[in-house]
């Protein structure tokens, strides 16, 4: 009798399973949906600041070394952010600053009161550009589209199953015309990236490093950029002092640089 009421339980239980029908698959998610949660990793959405401290290496040996204060802030009509990075080191350098607003960016020498517009890809120190250094939102300037699904090494050489995307320019605003992107599936994270020319050739390759709690999130605080070219040179970006600051809106106006406090 025992047996028989079990079986018949068991022929229930398959019988609302059967009805019920398989369990629906949880979506994947867009590359462009891909994009979008990597930056948000990256980038806090409230205004901040913080610290770039830069070091370029040649052989192994330290070359040469900046550190910026950053200040950055959402556009919401743009989605993109607006920023100002002032140099704090070396002491001939204090007190410059750049600013990057859309696709227009703006060097401003105190010392020569003299406004200059300047390329995005223009190098800052090693291989860093000075669009390298500044909080930008990767899924507004590009369209992405997901090559595969694999698994890489990091930067401390751990192994992460991730999606690699091709990120083409989508707007003048793109500091370059195609990168190449890996993106850890389980947490969204930034693992690698390759840059490339207007004319395809390889630039760079960065790693994604240094993760740590910042502004209510867990956000790279290092990025360890390889030179293609010349392989002697390796540059070290490291990010510190988070920190809300809601800037006012003209400090992102060019013609406001030279009365900046």
């Amino acid at each position: 009798m025992f047996k028989t009421i079990v079986f018949a339980s068991l022929l229930l239980s398959v019988s609302v399973a059967a009805a019920a029908g398989p369990s629906p698959r949880v979506a994947e998610p867009s590359p462009q949906e891909i994009l979008a949660a990597a930056d948000k990793v990256r980038n806090p959405t409230a205004a901040f600041k913080f610290v770039n401290d830069l070091v370029e290496y040649r052989n192994g040996v330290e070359d040469d070394r900046l550190a910026l204060q950053v200040y950055s802030k959402l556009d919401h009509g743009s989605e993109q952010y607006r920023n100002l990075a002032r140099y704090t080191r070396p002491a001939r350098d204090a007190g410059k600053v750049f600013l990057m607003s859309g696709n227009v960016m703006w060097f401003y020498d105190p010392a020569a009161s003299a406004r200059i517009r300047i390329s995005p890809q223009q190098r800052l120190i090693g291989q860093a550009s000075n669009g390298d250094v500044l909080s930008i939102n990767l899924e507004k300037d590009y369209k992405a589209q997901l090559i595969a699904v694999e698994e890489i090494n990091d930067a401390d050489r751990k192994p992460r199953q991730t999606w690699h995307l091709n990120l083409t320019a989508a707007t003048g605003a793109a500091v370059y015309a195609r990168v190449e992107y890996w993106v850890e599936k389980e947490t969204n994270y930034p693992v690698k990236a390759v840059y490339y020319s207007d004319s395809g050739r390889k630039l760079k390759m960065a790693y994604y490093a240094g993760f740590k709690s910042e502004m209510g999130g867990v956000r790279p605080t290092q990025v360890i950029i390889l030179d293609e070219v010349d392989s002697s040179v390796v540059t070290r970006m490291t990010f510190s002092g988070y920190e809300k600051s809601d800037v006012p809106d003209n400090w992102f106006d060019y013609e406001f640089l030279a009365r900046l406090p």
